[in-house]
């Protein structure tokens, strides 16, 4: 492990700062996050379990800003956290057991995956207004299911972009509101994280000088961070979500060429 110099200590509590900023405002944090570990020296597969356990705190006081609408939410959707719980700890189980080169090849490629989701997101999310037609029979609810055990086999594998995965599985589902809708996506990725974040604790994969840290953070971000962040404007933030992604992905490629 890379020593915890005032330097690389000021960098990760920035970093988390960011992120538990943008998180509460755009979503899409772990993009600042997770990379700037891995070049402060983390092992990417140490990065990814630190960046998780750290942000999220973060994530608990954005849940509770969306706890009316999960509590009106029909108990058959909420339902769908079983899955999620299911797929996280399947996605963190599988990450534990991927070997370090293979998952250092496949970091470039995950950010770009997870920042073309992060665009995807606010054309998605006008598609939901439109939707009006609810599915929500038997055989609907249980590919859901089945659909939402993958979005957290991701999410508990690296986690970035799974909001908009579980924003389109709701939209099937028929639901229109999207303060419900981003209350639920909310609740169920604090699900996924949270329980991929106790496998990583117990099999000791995370940097805890660093978690530590990066969740006071986070917490700060989210707290103080935010209101900057709503200054600046939400498609301010998103612009600058998206290159630092694409920025992150190339820097990661060039650097994995190079070693």
């Amino acid at each position: 492990m890379p020593p915890l110099d005032f330097l690389h200590a000021a960098v990760a509590f920035a970093a988390a700062f960011v992120a538990g900023a943008i998180n509460s405002v755009a979503g899409g944090g772990t993009l600042v996050s997770f990379p700037t570990l891995i070049w402060l020296g983390l092992s990417s597969v140490t990065a990814n379990a630190t960046s998780t356990v750290a942000i999220w705190p973060g994530a608990v006081s954005s849940m509770f800003g969306y706890r009316r609408e999960v509590r009106s939410t029909p108990p058959r959707l909420v339902l769908l956290v079983l899955p999620s719980i299911a797929g996280g700890i399947a996605g963190a189980l599988l990450l534990r057991r991927t070997p370090p080169a293979l998952f250092d090849a496949l970091v470039p490629f995950l950010i770009l995956f997870a920042t073309f989701l992060f665009m995807a997101q606010d054309p998605v999310q006008r598609r939901m207004k439109r939707i009006h037609a609810a599915h929500q029979s038997p055989s609907w609810l249980a590919g859901a299911g089945i659909f939402q055990f993958f979005v957290g086999l991701y999410g508990g594998y690296f986690g970035a972009g799974i909001g908009i995965l579980m924003l389109a599985a709701l939209s099937i589902l028929g639901l229109t509101d999207i303060h419900q809708m981003n209350g639920l996506k909310n609740f169920f990725g604090l699900s996924i994280n949270g329980i991929a974040a106790l496998y990583f604790v117990w099999s000791g994969m995370v940097y805890w000088p660093d978690v530590l840290i990066m969740a006071i953070g986070a917490i700060a971000g989210g707290y103080l961070g935010a209101g900057a962040a709503r200054r600046i404007g939400r498609s301010a933030v998103r612009r600058i979500v998206i290159g630092i992604g694409f920025a992150m992905a190339l820097s990661l490629f060039v650097k994995f060429l190079r070693s």
